[in-house]
C-alpha cells in the first residue's frame, strides 16, 4: 500500500461500471461504517458478481421484483443489504437504473477499529474477524436499517484504497442449485490475502 487512505467516500461515478469490471475494481477499496460506537473499516478483498435476469444465482432472476430486491432496480452505487438466516449480507448494486445486478461483498481486511470488530464478533483470532460476508456484516455494524442507502455518502460508505497486485477469478459460493450458474466465474479476490473466505 502506497499511502495511508482517505476516509471520504467515492463519487457517485465510480459505481458506473460494468458490474464485471466494478467487481474487480471494488478490491483494494475500503468499505468504511460510522456508528455511535466509533468507526470500522476494512479492505475489500472478495467480491461476487450477480448479473440480473438472466443469472439463476441471483435474487432479480426473471426481472423477480419484490420487497426484498426494489433497491436492485435502482441506480449502482445503493446499498442493498439482505437476511440469511440469521446473517446480515451486504451488497453493491450496480448496473444502470433498471437492471438489477449487484455485487456481494465476501471478505474484508480489517483496517480500522478492530477493537470494535472484536467486541462485536467474540473472536479471538484476526482473521475470523471479516473472512465471510456474514462476519464482515456484523464487524462493522452493518444491518438491515441500511438497506437502500449509497455508498458515495456518509454513514457507510466506500472509499479509496490501494491497487491490488494480482486479482484471482473462480466460481461462486454456496449456489449449488442454481444449474449452470454455478459454473460462472463470477467470484473475484487478492490473491494470497489471508482474509479471503475461500481461494479456490
Amino acid at each position: 500500500m502506497s499511502k495511508t487512505p482517505l476516509l471520504m467516500p467515492l463519487p457517485a461515478d465510480f459505481f458506473k461500471k460494468d458490474t464485471l469490471e466494478l467487481a474487480r475494481a471494488l478490491l483494494g477499496c475500503l468499505l468504511v461504517k460510522e456508528t455511535e460506537e466509533g468507526t470500522a473499516a476494512g479492505f475489500i478483498v472478495e467480491t461476487e458478481a450477480y448479473m440480473g435476469a438472466s443469472d439463476r444465482a441471483a435474487h432479480s432472476y426473471g426481472n423477480r421484483r419484490t420487497k426484498r430486491t426494489e433497491i436492485m432496480y435502482h441506480g449502482p452505487g445503493h446499498v442493498y443489504t439482505y437476511q440469511m438466516h440469521t446473517h446480515c449480507l451486504v451488497n453493491v448494486v450496480s448496473g444502470r437504473e433498471g437492471t438489477p445486478e449487484a455485487i456481494l461483498i465476501r471478505a474484508l481486511e480489517p483496517f480500522m477499529g478492530t477493537e470494535l470488530m472484536f467486541a462485536r464478533r467474540k473472536v479471538k483470532e484476526a482473521k475470523q474477524l471479516t473472512n465471510g460476508p456474514g462476519k464482515l456484516a456484523k464487524a462493522l455494524g452493518i444491518t438491515m436499517e441500511d438497506y437502500g442507502r449509497v455508498f458515495y455518502e456518509r454513514p457507510l460508505f466506500i472509499a479509496e484504497g490501494y491497487e491490488p497486485e494480482q486479482i484471482e477469478t473462480g466460481p461462486r459460493i454456496g449456489i449449488d442449485n442454481t444449474d449452470e450458474a454455478k459454473h460462472y466465474p463470477y467470484r473475484f479476490w487478492i490473491k494470497e490475502n489471508r482474509y479471503v473466505s475461500r481461494r479456490a
